[in-house]
């Protein structure tokens, strides 16, 4: 094997990369420990993690708080359609409020 071959090898004895499960993180969502695949974490996976049972309400606001991110700055608060990169131990606040 040419050690200056530009063409990445596969080994027979590892995954494929397209087989490779995305790592598990173990966040915590309002004081419960909660798992979600790969490091970015979206608002809306946090808001249902936090609030499963969806809410017909047509005036409900979520705000979402973040710390202990794997991120820069480490902590912060995430808007609808932003996300944050996690790691094991991140922990979000989820409030859930009808606006009148």
């Amino acid at each position: 094997m040419n050690t200056n071959d530009a063409t990445e090898q596969v080994r027979p004895d590892q995954p494929h990369p397209e087989h490779v499960r995305p790592h598990e993180f173990a966040i915590i969502v309002n004081g419960r420990e909660r798992t979600v695949m790969g490091d970015i974490a979206t608002f809306e996976e946090v808001t249902k993690l936090a609030f499963p049972t969806p809410n017909n309400e047509a005036n409900v606001v979520y705000t979402v708080t973040y710390r202990n991110a794997a991120q820069h700055p480490t902590s912060g608060e995430l808007t609808a359609g932003g996300s944050v990169k996690v790691k094991n131990g991140t922990i979000f606040n989820v409030t859930r409020t009808v606006k009148s």
